[in-house]
């Protein structure tokens, strides 16, 4: 794949301010371990093979999924979904993952595959049905399973395994594509009860990206005890307002996975749907996986510009986050934003076709639409739609200035209620399409 000189110094400069989430000195989950290999399924030799272990056996851990929509699920979507199905969300003590290749749209022959990898696991945890798979990468062609099966022995015949800052690292590392970052994060947070606990995750994730959900994987492992009903209820609650608000390119996938596992290592009473910590720690865990969503829209393939659009004062949430999700998805709207043109039409004409569920949510007479600068410039907002009159006069040298930075704001006011919703998106280059042109090259 060949990509320009402008975008790997885009690489770098994002690689400087993004992709060390975490310091050296970091925390990260107890009784949690993670291994990496080079497997040889990449043809650059990169890191290619990951297993997330969950070594607390004190208590029964539990899992949690969201998975892609796509009809044409991949075979370690299928698979993982089984595992949690017959596991009923417990005792799911590892994860294995591979990149360079999907292992979608294989049939029977993917299934077996899929199947030998977690068996594999299981084998070495002594375990049953306790291992989650994904893949990620080019689709339609078979894993190369001498090399995965290689490679899972040596992660655990060598033990390849740590739990510090580089070895968090170099998994995220293994699981990027086209990705021009590792994508890490890792918090801590306090309950009133007083216990702390900590949240790590991982995702990849740079194109083929669009809402339920984008072609990426993500991981979010906790120590503190959760209740599998509510660690799920937690899960989805967060990803329809973190990884379902993202877009790149409005296209796809069909490997698209979030999970999440919770090991119960913090010695504290678990949190379940009745427990007083269950809002807060459902609010902390939507925080995180929007922090960690974003990341994937900062290294959209080709973009030079993040975009949060934030639709607010709307008569429903479902209706705000569909507006949201037609402006950043728009083709037009995308490719306006990379020349810099404050051409406002698009984005009204977004919002005209979405979709709503309830068609009072929007009223064209009370609609207000801004662009919002993110630095100290000023003036801060420069309407471009005032209660559904355009402006006369828009200073299109400052329209310019807002849409040179590369972090600014699409600012939706409709009027109509007190809900409001956020998606982040990012342009449309022409690189996105020197990129995409030979993928599989």
């Amino acid at each position: 794949m060949r990509i320009s000189p402008a975008l790997l110094q885009r690489s770098k400069q994002l690689i400087d301010k993004y992709a060390l989430y975490v310091p050296e000195t970091g925390f990260f989950p107890k009784g949690f371990e993670v291994g990496c290999i080079a497997s040889g399924v990449k043809k650059n030799g990169n890191l290619d093979l990951g297993v997330i272990l969950n070594t607390n056996k004190s208590r029964p851990s539990t899992a949690a999924a969201v998975f892609t929509t796509n009809k044409f699920k991949a075979a370690p979507v299928l698979t993982s979904k089984k595992v949690l199905e017959a596991s009923l969300g417990k005792g799911i003590n590892a994860i294995v993952v591979n990149s360079g290749c999907a292992n979608s749209v294989t049939g029977d022959l993917g299934m077996q595959d899929a199947q030998i990898m977690t068996d594999l696991v299981n084998e070495k945890i002594g375990e049953k049905n306790s291992t989650l798979v994904m893949s990620t990468g080019v689709i339609g062609q078979r894993l190369q399973m001498d090399k995965i099966s290689n490679g899972i022995n040596k992660i655990f015949n060598e033990r390849k395994f740590g739990s510090d800052f580089n070895s968090w690292l170099s998994v995220a590392k293994s699981i990027c594509t086209t990705d021009t970052f590792p994508k890490l994060v890792t918090s801590k947070f306090k309950l009133p009860s007083g216990a702390e606990y900590t949240l790590t995750g991982m995702a990849k994730g740079a194109g083929m990206i669009c809402p339920n959900m984008a072609t990426l994987l993500g991981f979010v492992v906790t120590d503190l005890p959760i209740e599998n009903k509510a660690l799920q209820k937690m899960l989805t609650f967060a990803t329809t307002r973190s990884f379902n608000c993202i877009s790149v390119d409005g296209d796809m996938s069909t490997n698209d996975t979030i999970c999440m596992l919770a090991n119960g290592a913090v010695d504290t009473k678990e949190v379940n749907e009745s427990s007083e910590d269950f809002e807060q720690v459902k609010l902390q865990v939507t925080e995180f996986a929007q922090r960690l969503a974003q990341l994937v829209v900062r290294d959209g393939e080709g973009s030079t510009k993040f975009v949060t659009v934030n639709v607010k004062n709307a008569l429903h949430f479902e209706d705000a986050k569909t507006i949201a999700e037609s402006i950043s998805n728009s083709m037009l709207v995308k490719t306006a934003l990379y020349g810099q043109d404050a051409n406002w039409g698009r984005i009204l004409c977004a919002i005209g076709y979405a979709k709503l569920n309830d068609l009072k949510s929007l009223d064209i007479d009370k609609i207000n639409v801004s662009f919002i600068a993110t630095d100290n410039s000023e003036p801060r907002e420069l309407k471009l739609v005032s209660n559904g009159v355009p402006q006369l006069k828009i200073d299109e040298a400052r329209a310019s200035e807002i849409l040179a930075l590369n972090d600014l704001e699409v600012s939706v006011d409709l009027g109509t209620g007190n809900e409001e919703a956020q998606f982040w998106t990012c342009d449309l280059s022409h690189e996105y399409v020197t990129i995409n042109g030979d993928y599989r090259s």
